[in-house]
């Protein structure tokens, strides 16, 4: 038996000379004199043991439509939960541009603090929240948690110390914890892998465009002086407000998985899945199974993935509280701080919004090249901003404008995940890995920053530009090592051709991993 084909002492299988024959959980259909087998636990295994009696055919010109329709309903949604989300996590970096500090009571490190609770938050609640949405429907979970998440926002206004603000960051942290898994885990259900790239890129460059308007909102919200609420009150008051509306509105709009969305017809849920069941993982298993989250573990993939992740913590938890503070450090108001941040965003939208276009054209295997070409620019406005002088203000907040380019490698990372990793609870547990990595690097991120080395941050500066060097240097072994497997399985069982790429689909539906499926090809 070989490494990748190892079962790992899987539970209800019969297992002969290596090879899965059969699970007790699952389900067993004919067609003709084949017998396919598919888990009972499958998202969408009705319509897929249908289409295995149908045949349907779909050629891409055929399917362009549903795909057009699908974006039309679900890739807004994806945007604008994801903004908001952004937003969220920027209306404390906005608030500090103004009478936060003073206002709290706030000394020393104590806002650093307040900035890391958040991603401790985000470390406790990253552990249920990925095993949660894999179980439960995802959309009405992930609309309940907005909808908890906007009152959280909103409570800020009532905050009255350091303590007050401690436990409700804590709290927003522990909330938000599942709703980048639960975009991805959306997308991945309705797009194939060549599709993926551009929408799940379409939407994280949503954080370019929370920038600006987080930006023109706490510029705007800056003046409003004759205003009862101090300006850092009405930044969480609008903002929680906006979400709590949002909440309502996704919990009606967004769908659970294809096998359940209203707007699709019968015929095109069948289409839909017939599109995606060539991912050769299936929809979605709702069952947990742990032999699956012990491969995970195990397996380099996610390792690598999870260090990555590490790095983008790092950066993100760095740059998204700072940011403020640096560019007030160069000798501008904190209204001119606030307004200084839009090229930020602009600049954010267009780069992570390039790659995804480059990668739905491009036939080749170019993510991880992709993630290391996105870290290039932001690393060479970190070393300006280590070596510039501060009386060249502007050329420091020109490289402050290129720092929120770090969605782009957080963006490549999960698509990576969502293409490379199979089996509902290996990829899971393979998200709650990379999650809680790029949370402790947020922890990290915002506790380098000492204030009595502002305005340069010079520890700060230097802790980012180690984490981008890591980060690329690993997406040079990542490549390597997903083209080796690659080539080490063409060599052990062929190259696919139609009859292997069906078994490896049908295979998807057994919610096999990427180890049991000897199928299964790698797109990195």
């Amino acid at each position: 038996m070989s490494t990748e084909n190892k079962t790992f002492e899987k539970e209800g299988y019969q297992v002969e000379e290596g090879e899965v024959l059969q699970r007790s959980d699952s389900l067993v259909s004919s067609s003709g004199s084949e017998k396919i087998v598919a888990d009972k636990h499958a998202v969408g295994v009705d319509l897929f043991q249908e289409l295995l009696e149908s045949e349907l055919q779909t050629d891409d010109s055929e399917y362009a439509p549903i795909r057009r329709k699908i974006d039309r309903w679900l890739l807004p949604v994806l945007c604008i939960t994801y903004m908001l989300q952004f937003l969220d996590k920027l209306s404390l970096n906005y608030a500090s541009a103004y009478s936060l500090k003073e206002d709290l009571g706030l000394k020393g490190n104590d806002y650093s603090n307040i900035a890391a609770i958040f991603n401790v938050g985000y470390l406790v609640g990253s552990i249920p929240a990925n095993w949660v949405i894999q179980k439960l429907p995802v959309a009405k979970y992930t609309g309940c948690a907005l909808v908890v998440w906007a009152i959280l926002l909103i409570a800020h206004v009532g905050a009255k110390n350091y303590a007050d603000m401690m436990a409700l960051r804590f709290l927003l942290g522990l909330m938000e914890a599942s709703i980048s898994p639960s975009n991805m885990m959306m997308c991945s259900m309705f797009y194939n892998k060549q599709e993926q790239p551009f929408r799940m890129c379409t939407f994280l460059s949503m954080n370019g465009v929370a920038t600006m308007v987080g930006a023109l909102l706490a510029y705007g919200l800056g003046h409003a002086t004759s205003s009862s609420l101090k300006p850092w009150k009405l930044i969480f008051l609008v903002i929680g407000l906006i979400n709590f509306v949002w909440g309502f509105i996704f919990l009606y709009v967004a769908p659970d998985s294809p096998a359940t969305a209203r707007f699709l017809s019968h015929e095109e849920r069948l289409k839909v899945v017939d599109r995606v069941s060539k991912n050769q993982m299936g929809i979605k298993d709702t069952k947990l199974k742990y032999y699956q989250a012990k491969e995970a573990f195990l397996d380099l993939n996610s390792w690598i993935l999870a260090l990555i992740g590490l790095g983008c913590g790092v950066v993100n938890g760095g740059t998204s509280n700072f940011i403020s503070s640096l560019i007030k450090g160069f000798g501008f108001s904190g209204l001119n701080a606030t307004l200084l941040q839009l090229p930020t965003g602009a600049i954010e939208l267009v780069c992570v919004f390039a790659a995804g276009v480059l990668a739905l054209f491009s036939k080749k295997n170019i993510r991880t090249i992709l993630l290391f070409v996105l870290c290039i620019p932001t690393l060479a406005g970190l070393i300006g901003i280590h070596l510039i002088p501060l009386e060249h203000k502007w050329a420091l907040v020109g490289c402050c404008w290129l720092l929120y380019i770090i969605g782009g490698p957080v963006i490549m990372c999960w698509v990576l995940m969502n293409v490379t990793i199979a089996g509902s609870s290996k990829i899971s547990t393979a998200k709650i890995m990379w999650f809680l990595m790029y949370t402790a690097g947020n922890i990290i991120g915002s506790k380098i920053f000492y204030a009595n080395e502002a305005p340069k941050y010079i520890t700060g500066m230097k802790g980012l530009i180690a984490s981008y060097g890591g980060m690329m240097f690993l997406s040079i072994v990542y490549f390597g090592l997903m083209y080796y497997r690659n080539r080490s399985r063409d060599r052990e069982y062929g190259e696919l051709d139609e009859e292997k790429e069906k078994e490896g689909i049908i295979n998807g539906f057994k919610d096999y991993t990427d180890f049991e499926n000897k199928f299964f090809r790698y797109s990195y």
